[in-house]
C-alpha cells in the first residue's frame, strides 16, 4: 500500500508539470517518455526513504522528479546505443523520432534534472548536486564497461557485476540517500540506506537480465531477447560458460559470435543451452544473495522495525515482478 501510495503522489506531482513548450521538437520526446508509465522504482524510494527520516516526503518530490528524469535520458541514449526498437512496450523515442532528436532531448532532460534541486536550501543542494555528480559519472562508467564487455571474450562475473553495480545500482542507492538528505538524516544512516539500496540494485539488475531471457513478452514491455541478440554478456551467459559442458560452450559462443538473421532462432537456441544448464536457477541462488545483503544493512539502521519492514516489503515486491 505504502508503494501504491507513493507513486499515485509522484505521478501527480509528474503531471502537473507542463513538459512542452518551444522548440516543441525538443521537449515532446521527453514528455513521451516521461509518460510511457514504468514502476517508478527509483523516485518511489526517494520519497519512501524521506518518508522514514521525516515523516514528510512531499517535500522529497522535486529530489524525486530529478532521479526519475536523469533515468529516462538514460534510457532514451541506452536505447540509441542498443538499437532498441521497444520501451514498456512503446516505439522508444530514436524510433519514433530520429537519433539527432533522441540524442538532444536527452541532453536536456540530464540538465533538467540538476534544476530541480534549486527547490532546496544552500547546504541541502551542494549535498545533493555532489552525490548526483557522482552518481551520474558512475552510470557514464557503466554505460562504457557495458560497451567495452561486447567485444570482448574474456568477461569475469566479478567485472559484470562491477559493470551493473555503476549503470544500475548505483541510481537505485543514491535515490535512497537522496530521500535521507532531504529528510536530513544523519550520515551513518544515509549511508546506510544507500548501501542497502546498492544491494538491492544488484538484484534489481540481475532480476532484469533473466526477464531479459525468460520473461513474458506481454508483461515484460521490452524485447524478450533483446540482450541474446545484441550478444551482451550477462550474468546467465557468463555463468553458462563457468558451469556449461564444453559442447554447449562451443554453441554458446558460435551463437554468440555471429549477427545471425533469424535471430528467433537465436534465441530459443540461448534459451535452451541456459535451461539444460540449470542457468534459471543459478541467476535467482544470486538475486537472493544480494537481496539478503540487502537486508542485512536494514539491521544496522536506526530506524524503527516498521520502516525496517516497510524496506524490506519493497524489496520482496521487486524480487517478485514480472515486468
Amino acid at each position: 500500500m505504502d508503494i501504491l501510495h507513493y507513486q499515485k503522489e509522484f505521478l501527480s506531482y509528474l503531471e502537473s508539470k507542463q513538459w512542452i513548450h518551444e522548440p516543441k521538437n525538443l521537449y515532446e520526446p521527453i514528455d513521451y517518455i516521461l509518460k510511457l508509465g514504468g514502476k517508478r522504482m527509483r523516485p518511489v524510494l526517494t520519497l519512501m526513504a524521506a518518508d522514514i527520516f521525516s515523516s514528510d516526503f512531499k517535500k522529497a518530490l522535486p529530489a524525486a522528479l530529478a532521479v526519475e528524469v536523469f533515468h529516462n535520458f538514460t534510457l532514451i541514449h541506452d536505447d540509441i546505443m542498443d538499437a532498441a526498437p521497444l520501451r514498456r512496450g512503446k516505439a522508444t523515442v530514436h524510433e519514433k523520432w530520429d537519433t539527432n532528436t533522441g540524442i538532444l532531448s536527452g541532453d536536456a532532460m540530464l540538465i533538467l534534472a540538476y534544476q530541480y534541486f534549486e527547490n532546496y536550501e544552500p547546504a541541502v543542494f551542494q549535498k545533493l548536486a555532489k552525490l548526483f555528480s557522482k552518481t551520474a559519472l558512475e552510470v557514464c562508467d557503466g554505460q562504457q564497461l557495458d560497451v567495452d564487455f561486447e567485444t570482448r571474450n574474456d568477461v569475469t562475473i566479478p567485472e559484470y557485476i562491477n559493470m551493473i553495480r555503476l549503470k544500475t545500482s548505483v541510481l537505485v542507492a543514491a535515490a535512497l540517500k537522496m530521500g535521507a538528505i532531504v529528510a536530513e538524516a544523519n550520515d551513518e544512516n544515509a549511508n546506510l540506506i544507500y548501501d542497502f539500496g546498492l544491494n538491492l540494485g544488484l538484484a534489481f539488475q540481475l532480476q532484469d537480465d533473466y526477464l531479459d531471457t525468460f520473461g513474458d513478452p506481454k508483461t515484460f514491455g521490452k524485447q524478450v531477447g533483446g540482450d541474446i541478440i545484441e550478444n551482451k554478456k550477462t550474468y546467465l551467459y557468463l555463468k553458462a560458460l563457468e558451469v556449461a559442458t564444453e559442447d554447449d560452450k562451443g554453441k554458446l559462443a558460435y551463437l554468440y559470435r555471429k549477427k545471425l538473421a533469424d535471430s528467433v532462432d537465436k534465441v530459443s537456441d540461448v534459451q535452451r543451452i541456459f535451461e539444460l544448464n540449470d542457468i534459471p536457477l543459478l541467476i535467482k541462488e544470486e538475486i537472493k544473495i544480494y537481496t539478503e545483503k540487502a537486508f542485512n544493512t536494514l539491521a544496522e539502521m536506526n530506524i524503527k522495525d516498521t520502516d525496517k519492514q516497510r524496506l524490506k516489503d519493497f524489496g520482496l515486491w521487486l524480487m517478485n515482478r514480472s515486468v
